[in-house]
């Protein structure tokens, strides 16, 4: 059996080039979550000044990321 697991990387002030394929904004919009054609996806802290900050990006999709979705309570 094999087994898998994802990593998580975070990085400093300026996030890494991500070629986005795919985008949601959590329900309390302080996230924006963003999926790319290099098979990550990227977190973003976003102000009440809608002003964007890179947060964390998870990486190990072997495939473009085309679409996101919300899992509900």
């Amino acid at each position: 059996m094999k087994v898998s697991v994802q990593a998580v990387a975070v990085w400093g002030k300026i996030a890494p080039s991500h070629s986005i394929t795919a985008i949601m904004i959590t329900d309390d919009q302080q996230t924006v979550v963003t999926g790319s054609q290099e098979g990550q996806i990227c977190l973003w802290d976003l102000s009440s000044e809608l002003k964007i900050s890179s947060k964390e990006i998870l990486f190990g999709h072997t495939a473009s990321v085309t679409c996101l979705a919300k899992a509900r309570e």
